[in-house]
């Protein structure tokens, strides 16, 4: 056995090469979930933003300022948090997979760090936003729905801001374990 092919035979049998590669497949398969995760939100949100809009049709709520309002700020809320997950679809979307290493776990850092902006900027924002124009609706479905129906509404209403953040703090918590991680 010649040098070269001594050095080829240790190059193919390092532990290191095959770990790599199957830690760079672990990588895609990573963002793949990311950008799935992001899509699935977005459909959410966008589900959400159409049953507001029925919703604002069906109780004919353009003859009545408050309910434009409140459904508004709802609305308007969703579809900005739309675009910031579009926007981060792209982002992550033009990572270079090709480059080397430690220029994209910089371009992956910075990915998270966008990430950041938004959960601990945009996100509380947005969530402050929609409770704002729910509180704007309180006062018509109080007048115009049963006391039951209306407390109905209260407590889910409570409810799901309790298990919405609880899951958006999860969410950023994976994020930002995520970020520590590259950071290493």
């Amino acid at each position: 056995m010649n040098n070269f092919e001594k050095l080829q035979s240790n190059w193919k049998n390092q532990p290191g090469a095959e770990a790599t590669e199957q830690g760079f497949k672990e990588l895609l398969q990573g963002i793949k979930r990311v950008k799935d995760k992001q899509k699935i939100t977005n459909v959410i949100l966008a589900i959400t933003a159409i049953i507001l809009i029925v919703f604002f049709i069906y109780i004919s709520g353009y003859e009545n300022n408050q309910v434009i309002l409140g459904l508004a700020l709802m609305v308007g809320t969703l579809l900005i948090r739309m675009l910031l997950e579009v926007l981060s679809i792209k982002q992550l979307g033009r990572l270079n997979t090709l480059s080397n290493y430690n220029d994209y776990k910089n371009a992956l850092i910075s990915y998270y760090k966008c990430r950041k902006n938004v959960h601990f900027i945009w996100t509380p924002a947005i969530v402050l936003g929609y409770v704002v124009g729910f509180l704007i609706l309180l006062p018509l479905f109080k007048a115009n729905l049963s006391s039951g129906f209306y407390t109905y509404i209260i407590i889910s209403g409570l409810v799901s801001l309790i298990v919405l953040g609880i899951f958006i703090a999860k969410q950023i918590q994976k994020e930002m374990q995520e970020i520590k991680r590259l950071q290493q």
